[in-house]
């Protein structure tokens, strides 16, 4: 059998699994047996959760900057 590949989640879908952790801590629904392995993937999908917005935040810097860059020859009466 092929080991099962871990695709990293949206943010959308990483956002919904933390909350949905917290949700069964906060009902003691989690096992104490399973309790380090839940925190730990929380912590995992809080951290690509962070790493996924400072890399977009850094993109839109960077879009927006462009835009403030106009080129003289394209503007009208640029001649």
């Amino acid at each position: 059998m092929t080991p099962k590949k871990e695709t990293t989640p949206s943010f959308g879908e990483a956002l919904t699994e933390v909350e949905a952790i917290l949700a069964r801590l906060e009902a003691d629904e989690i096992d104490i047996d399973d309790l380090s392995a839940e925190v730990k993937r929380a912590v995992t999908l809080v951290d690509a959760c962070r790493d996924k917005l400072h890399k977009t935040e850094l993109e839109v810097k960077a879009f927006v900057e462009g835009l403030g860059q106009v080129d003289d020859s394209a503007a009208p009466g640029g001649d």
